[in-house]
């Protein structure tokens, strides 16, 4: 499918023209990735600049590490080929000391690139911008970033091959059982606390009762995004025998280069690309951002099957009742481009 009203390529003189340059850092996890260089696309091509690939922010020990340790580096320079100009790194001769460093509103509007980011980018003619997420603001939608949002960040091929391993894997063995498989995103963190009556986030063993209650059977297959087994998964694999982690499916030298402290950011994005392509997506933290940006690459390559939990009273539950609202109210921001 096509970006509706794509935005017209630069010309040679637009090109020729970009003087100034905009920094930035992914970071977060692929979640915030896809917003984060979104965001940087819309406002380097208003500036008329050049945008700097970024580099990653390792989650927990705050290092970088190479976009293209993750990413698919020839992709995305061939997807933005036209939107905006792309340097891999900054010309010897351009400092970044004291650059100014620009917060952003998730989803910029023109206005605001106008008012608040312009007169610090013609100051020094470079600037480092950092996304924020004020609010799910779903108005505010430049199209430009469609183009930049979906398709760019694919993974590289050393790492896409171990995450089609895995969807393979689990379709296979749901396959066996004449079902399909349900990729649920579990947060370590949650604590089950209530927010204007209702529930954040979901536990394994909640989750379980969850889909027990809508109909799912125990030869259901579960993929879980959590590395290694955990004590709350183990009522969740009590109702759903065949529930397996990546550490169950992946093979030992896989498991061996990808999941350690270090690759962090590969595990995240194995989750994320197998959460994009299961046949249903069922997310712990309603409310959460990897929510909404899977349901995004979900929606944009027709996979509509997410359901969001609920706590149930109903003896008579059905799945249709627990379809996400972003797919039967078409409120999501990826509904604006496709």
């Amino acid at each position: 499918k096509s970006c509706w009203n794509p935005p017209s390529a630069l010309t040679a003189e637009e090109v020729e023209q970009s003087e100034g340059f905009i920094l930035f850092s992914l970071t977060n996890g692929p979640e915030y990735h896809i917003l984060q260089i979104a965001d940087a696309v819309v406002v380097a091509r208003h500036l008329g600049a050049t945008l700097v690939l970024p580099d990653i922010k390792n989650s927990k020990s705050g290092y970088s590490i190479n976009l293209g340790d993750v990413y698919d580096v020839g992709n995305i320079l061939n997807k933005l080929k036209g939107l905006v100009k792309v340097t891999k790194t900054l010309p010897p001769k351009v400092s970044t000391r004291n650059t100014p460093i620009v917060r952003v509103p998730n989803k910029v509007s023109q206005d605001y690139i106008v008012n608040k980011i312009t007169p610090n980018y013609k100051t020094k003619r470079i600037i480092k911008i950092e996304s924020h997420f004020p609010s799910r603001n779903n108005n505010n939608f430049d199209l430009l970033a469609c183009q930049a949002m979906f398709g760019t960040l694919e993974l590289k091929s050393e790492i896409q091959e171990v995450a089609e391993s895995i969807v393979q894997n689990l379709q296979t063995r749901s396959q066996e059982s004449n079902g399909q498989f349900v990729a649920v995103d579990l947060k370590n963190e949650c604590n089950g606390k209530y927010e204007s009556g209702r529930k954040q986030c979901y536990k394994g063993h909640e989750i379980g009762e969850f889909l027990n209650k809508i109909g799912f059977g125990q030869e259901t297959v579960v993929y879980v995004t959590q590395i290694k087994w955990s004590t709350d998964l183990n009522s969740l694999r009590y109702m759903f025998p065949k529930t397996y982690t990546k550490e169950n499916i992946m093979l030992a030298t896989e498991k061996e280069k990808f999941l350690s402290s270090e690759s962090i950011e590969v595990e995240k994005v194995i989750d994320f690309y197998v959460c994009s392509e299961s046949d249903i997506f069922v997310p712990s933290m309603p409310g959460g951002l990897f929510y909404e940006s899977v349901a995004g690459m979900r929606i944009v390559s027709g996979k509509s099957q997410i359901i969001v939990p609920s706590e149930i009273v109903s003896s008579s539950a059905s799945v249709s009742e627990y379809m996400s609202r972003y797919v039967t109210k078409k409120n999501h921001f990826a509904y604006k481009c496709y």
